[in-house]
């Protein structure tokens, strides 16, 4: 056998390994998990999440799992915190703890101080009878049948495993913690899912910038508009604000075509009435695939009693990249 077959052979092995550290949690998703979740649930502090080494690197990603689904959490080193950093952690915080073996000495030699400050503690461990998981108040078995390292060293299914188990809790705390789209956007305002969840209103022209003309403006008056705001429409409202129409571009090409003396009309005259409308919490991705179904380059927003908020035009949206 060529060492590229021999290779591609381990690494099937390796994911078979990872997948199958995975799957054996599912079984231990029990009363000790909710204890779990209920504890993350309660904390009126902080969630400290600490391990060594690959452990380490796996905590960091549970922390920013957390932190973006709405809980308050981070990660402090073991090491830094019995020289010196003890102080992040209160009386009110929950400690997550991770150690494969559950006797990492740096952890362990924080027990102690923990217990002191009266934090909470949950620890994820392949060892249930280890020092690390008598002395929590929840412990979770993260144990696996062996590393997918060939020698059975490197952390690899054991990290995979404490990782997923982190993900399973943080995903449970979320959805108990009715944590909604709209938290998730504000949590999350740059990059490609902050775009995907914003909201009409943060795209929208509001104000000055939403074209406006009333029934009776003179089209020279609509033109004038329609060109200085340079969204290919206008709103037409009453003297209250409220929608009555719309003028588009397509509707001055009508008026157009039906008679010779359109500088004599209003814009009454012209407008299309009950427009398509969206509300300003409607997701900009489902204001433009409306705007796609209808095929319209622009769609009006108002309240709930029909008083205009904005204008939201299709190509702001394509420009947020939201695909």
């Amino acid at each position: 056998m060529s060492e590229t077959a021999t290779g591609l052979d381990l690494a099937r092995k390796v994911l078979r390994t990872e997948a199958a550290a995975i799957l054996s949690l599912v079984d231990r998703i029990d009363g000790e998990f909710e204890r779990a979740v209920q504890l993350l649930f309660d904390c009126k502090g902080r969630v400290i999440v600490t391990g060594m080494g690959k452990s380490g690197v796996i905590c960091r990603k549970i922390a920013a799992t957390l932190s973006s689904t709405g809980t308050s959490a981070w990660f402090l080193h073991p090491a830094e915190a019995i020289h010196g950093d003890l102080g992040a952690i209160r009386d009110d915080d929950v400690v997550l703890a991770l150690s494969h073996s559950g006797e990492t000495e740096e952890i362990i030699r924080l027990l102690e101080a923990i217990r002191r400050i009266g934090a909470r503690l949950i620890a994820l461990t392949g060892n249930r009878g280890s020092t690390l998981a008598r002395a929590a108040d929840v412990s979770l078995d993260c144990s696996i049948a062996g590393e997918a390292c060939p020698m059975n060293l490197v952390p690899t299914a054991s990290t995979t495993a404490a990782l997923a188990m982190g993900d399973a809790l943080a995903m449970t705390l979320c959805v108990r913690k009715g944590f909604k789209e709209e938290q998730f956007a504000s949590l999350h305002p740059g990059g490609k899912l902050g775009r995907r969840l914003m909201r009409v209103e943060n795209v929208m022209h509001a104000g000055e910038s939403a074209p406006t003309v009333r029934p009776s403006s003179r089209m020279p008056d609509v033109f004038h508009e329609m060109s200085s705001k340079r969204l290919g429409m206008t709103c037409v409202v009453d003297g209250e604000n409220r929608l009555l129409g719309i003028i588009t571009d397509g509707d001055l090409r009508r008026a157009m075509s039906r008679s010779p003396n359109v500088l004599g009309m209003t814009a009454d005259d012209v407008m299309t009435r009950r427009p398509i409308t969206i509300r300003r919490d409607l997701l900009a991705v489902e204001a433009l695939k409306i705007m796609e179904t209808h095929k319209i380059t622009s769609v009006v927003v108002v309240n709930e009693d029909e008083g205009l908020e904005g204008v939201v035009q299709i190509h702001d949206l394509w420009r947020t990249q939201m695909f």
